[in-house]
């Protein structure tokens, strides 16, 4: 009778779930070991860069990753599902029915026992319970909803060009409600690729044509900086032709209207971007009892293992991790998501020697935020600089970039990545500068 193998089980392809499947494969083989991940999509695109897929300046099909093909390379295995319960008891994972776009099944619901579980499932945009959120706005959530953007912004462009063309005054009014991150770098990329779509063949459609609004319910954008880089990002925003509105709180939203409290008026825009902050997804109420927050995470200890089981961790956005001392819980960014997926890593091979896990330790190196082709503005600070600086320009570029590589080697290991990184830089002489279908 064959051994029977450990199971390590990772719901969520995501940069810190991908990362570390092939870690755990890399490591452990398929010889004592059965590493899974699970994820609804196929593919993987790095979720810092939707907003340039969905201003069509980045085309995904180059850049993502095919967990299949992935998971054949590093020795883990690959099952295209989401998410439907966990049997903590039986230490069984019961996946949902992968339906086709006419409903029909195409794998069935299906039951994977496991060892270990990490949970990496990411976040949700949260709505706050805002009226007409859900039903009539768009999101960045995944390479879906960024390829939707950026058809329906296509198309809306091809509109008003035509109407130019026929001699009317037309704008296409675009509001993006959220500014953070996501929110002010598709701002700058939106703007950069208005300009350049008179190159393709909209010959009276120019930047001008765009209309675009970017809300912050606070008293400035990307509060996780310093409050200089916020004014340096709004100004820079502004000169753009950016309508930068802080303190506008959005009390309702109807097709084709953002109504902010507190306003004369509503807005009219043609197309609405929500981007306005991160939650756990509700349908973990049902897979399990779990301890959550009121947002729907996952409550973990320091060691990042859930509060009421020790064989399952949690990590990225899913996740709520209060580490003693700190005053605020981990940030739902990309570098903490990956620090958190190295620590599990390191607590698995520990609860199979039968040692104590670690705590986590979460190490901010800072934030960067890139305005397209226009500016780079940031700070770095902790172990990287010894302590804390505002840095724009050429070298805040270089660190920007610097990040997505960092990210290529993690998914992709050293030689991999590093020929995945020149491949990168070929593709940006020889491509098309948008991606227009």
């Amino acid at each position: 009778m064959s051994e029977r193998k450990t199971q390590i089980v990772v719901v969520g392809g995501g940069a810190a779930g991908l990362g570390l499947v092939r870690k755990l494969g890399k490591r452990y083989g398929r010889d004592r070991h059965d590493i899974i991940l699970i994820d609804r999509n196929r593919t993987h695109v790095w979720k810092p860069l939707l907003h340039e897929v969905a201003a069509g300046s980045l085309d995904p099909n180059l850049d993502e990753v095919g967990y299949g093909g992935h998971a054949a390379r590093w020795g883990y295995r690959f099952f295209n599902a989401g998410l439907e319960r966990i049997d903590r008891e039986k230490r069984m994972v019961t996946t949902a029915p992968l339906l086709d776009e006419d409903g029909s099944v195409i794998i069935d619901r299906h039951e994977i026992r496991y060892d270990y579980l990490v949970l990496a499932m990411g976040g949700v945009s949260n709505d706050f319970g805002i009226e007409g959120v859900r039903e009539n706005a768009m999101f960045l959530e995944d390479r879906k909803q960024a390829d939707r953007f950026r058809q329906v912004l296509l198309n809306a462009c091809l509109r008003v060009n035509q109407a130019r063309a026929r001699g009317e005054t037309a704008k296409l009014p675009i509001c993006i409600v959220g500014g953070g991150a996501t929110g002010v770098e598709l701002s700058a990329e939106l703007v950069n690729s208005a300009k350049a779509l008179r190159s393709y063949g909209l010959e009276v459609f120019d930047d001008s044509a765009i209309e675009l609004t970017l809300l912050e319910a606070g008293p400035r954008l990307l509060p996780a900086l310093d409050e200089k880089i916020s004014d340096n990002v709004r100004s820079e925003l502004t000169s753009l032709g950016v309508d930068v509105r802080t303190e506008a709180m959005v009390s309702r939203i109807e097709p084709g209207r953002v109504h902010i409290k507190g306003a004369d008026a509503p807005l009219d825009a043609k197309m609405i971007l929500w981007a306005a902050g991160v939650r756990g997804d509700e349908a973990v109420k049902g897979m399990s009892d779990l301890e959550l927050t009121k947002l729907d995470q996952i409550v973990v200890k320091p060691t990042l293992q859930t509060t009421v089981d020790d064989r399952i961790f949690a990590i990225g956005d899913c996740a709520f991790c209060h580490l003693p001392g700190d005053a605020r819980p981990i940030p739902p960014r990309a570098q903490s998501a990956q620090q958190m997926a190295d620590c599990v890593y390191d607590n698995l091979e520990r609860a199979q020697r039968g040692q104590s896990p670690k705590d986590f330790v979460y190490n901010d190196r800072g934030s960067l935020v890139s305005l397209s082709r226009f500016a780079t503005i940031g700070s770095l600070m902790g172990n990287l600089v010894g302590g804390k600086m505002a840095i724009e320009g050429r070298i805040a570029r270089a660190a920007y970039m610097s990040l997505y590589r960092m990210h290529i080697l993690n998914v992709h290991g050293w030689f991999r990545g590093t020929a995945q990184i020149v491949v990168s830089k070929v593709n940006q002489v020889v491509r098309p500068a948008l991606k227009l279908h």
